[in-house]
């Protein structure tokens, strides 16, 4: 398997980054960009690991086979810095250390490989830190940026990158991904890829667990629940708290493991008074940790709502009679007395309510208000 294996559906950008590879002197920064689940970060880190690859053939790079590639995979090649922020924004400190370590010469590749996940989380104050490494960075240091869209980053930043536009692949493609890699069943492997409106990484998490797709049903069915004000505020209460199980169950074994590997690191005593420097760094995991249980939240409710948007889309193809497959045609009944219920304008207005709700989340508003205040405006 190749590492260009998990780009389905992208041959165009395949292509693309494998001349990439093969060349002497590739471009020193690139910016993926494509909606969620295009595989932004799995064609960046493809790119790492053929830039990377130890096959003395330039045609062979990104064997899969080899230890760099291996390593890259997992995220220890000692030339790669993957970057992945556990917060709202990239915070100015971490933009700092990113470019300090990408003035360090690579140590067994060719390349210091730079990838940036998030590169859209950066505000202006962050990106100009990062502007002068990325415009200038030393000879053998490459910058891989990912973010949803060109307009999401800086033009100062996007205007010195080489673009790699991706697309979302075709359901067919990662349900086929999920047979042959996964080893998920033909019948469900096609249901969890349309599920996810073909999201590579949600659809393998609906075929593994049982569980995510029971909240993914209950979450798509709200609409159906709605019957007036206090089932309105009675759903809305049921998803927050549901988001935050499953955001505080994820983040838990995280942190254990977490501060598990801290003591170990520090050699901290397994019982008594903890040392001042033991307690400081474990009061700086702690504060990380918090601020990582919000993002997490965050994305949760987020998934939600791009989960509930879904039932309004079916809805609304249903009414324009686009002949568009249903995302939901399991519940393609109920969804056609939705449709013959209402109008594609009332449909197109309750889609604005979710996407304006997306953005609220994001910001400091309290999400249980503002999931009641949607819950509501969708009556």
């Amino acid at each position: 398997m190749t590492v260009w294996d998990e780009l389905v559906g992208q041959d165009a950008v395949v292509a693309q980054l494998q001349r990439a590879a093969q060349d002497e002197r590739p471009t020193h920064a690139w910016l993926f960009t494509g909606p969620p689940g295009s595989g932004r970060s799995s064609a960046a880190l493809a790119l790492a690991a053929a830039l990377l690859c130890e096959q003395p053939d330039p045609a062979e790079r990104g064997c899969g086979r080899c230890t760099s590639c291996r390593t890259v995979a997992s995220g220890s090649h000692a030339d790669l810095t993957h970057f992945r922020t556990e917060h709202n924004e990239i915070r100015i400190d971490d933009a700092r250390e990113l470019v300090v370590r990408a003035q360090d010469k690579p140590s067994v590749g060719r390349w210091r490989v730079m990838v940036v996940e998030d590169a859209d989380r950066m505000v202006e104050r962050t990106s100009n830190v990062m502007l002068k490494a990325i415009e200038e960075p030393p000879p053998n240091t490459i910058w891989l940026l990912c973010a949803p869209s060109p307009m999401d980053v800086l033009v100062t930043i996007r205007s010195r990158c080489r673009p790699v536009t991706l697309r979302i692949p075709p359901v067919e493609a990662v349900a086929e991904l999920l047979e042959t890699r996964d080893g998920v069943p033909p019948a469900l492997a096609a249901e969890c890829a349309r599920l996810a409106q073909s999201h590579v990484g949600v659809a393998r998490r609906l075929a593994q667990y049982d569980d995510a797709r029971e909240r993914r049903r209950r979450v798509v069915e709200l609409p159906l629940r709605l019957g007036g004000v206090a089932d309105a505020v009675r759903e809305a209460d049921r998803l927050t708290k549901l988001a935050e199980e499953e955001a505080t169950a994820d983040a838990e074994t995280r942190h254990e493991e977490e501060r598990a590997h801290l003591m170990v690191a520090l050699g901290a005593p397994e019982s008594g008074r903890m040392p001042p420097s033991v307690r400081s760094a474990l009061k700086r995991l702690e504060d990380d940790q918090k601020r990582r249980s919000k993002r997490i939240r965050t994305d949760t409710l987020d998934r939600f709502l791009i989960d509930l948007t879904t039932f309004y889309r079916d809805v609304l193809t249903l009414q324009l009679g686009t002949g568009s497959h249903l995302v939901n045609s399991h519940l393609e009944g109920p969804l056609q007395d939705y449709a013959a219920n209402s109008s594609p304008e009332e449909s197109l207005k309750r889609i604005d309510v979710i996407t304006r709700t997306r953005s609220r989340i994001r910001t400091n508003a309290a999400a249980g208000l503002a999931f009641e205040a949607m819950a509501v405006s969708l009556l």
